[in-house]
């Protein structure tokens, strides 16, 4: 039983697009990384939160009080607060009024 045609097309396309479409993930994903190793090198620590990730990192912490993981949850948080402070250039695109508001959790 022969394809039809548009299946033919189909994966002649999908077949063509792929490499290109990973392509331009992995040449993305490695900038940056790239990126994230010179900030690295150059402060000695790199911020792991983007504003919107420790937002709700802080939100799960004061709704989850007594759970397992909020101690763990808050050194983390508190671990990122210390680091905003410390260097020069953040990683993730936090303003300095959005670092000066960070208050630890105690």
């Amino acid at each position: 039983m022969a394809l039809p045609t548009i299946t033919w097309i189909s994966m002649a396309i999908a077949i063509a697009a792929l490499p290109g479409v990973a392509s331009i993930a992995l040449v993305k994903s490695l900038r940056s990384e790239e990126r994230k190793l010179n900030l690295l090198k150059k402060q000695d620590a790199v911020d792991s939160y983007s504003p919107r990730t420790l937002a709700e990192l802080r939100e799960w912490i004061q709704a989850n009080p007594n759970d397992t993981y909020a101690p763990v949850a808050r050194q983390r948080y508190n671990e990122c607060v210390e680091t905003l402070r410390e260097v020069d250039e953040p990683y993730y695109d936090w303003s300095p009024e959005e670092i000066d508001q960070l208050d630890r959790l105690d």
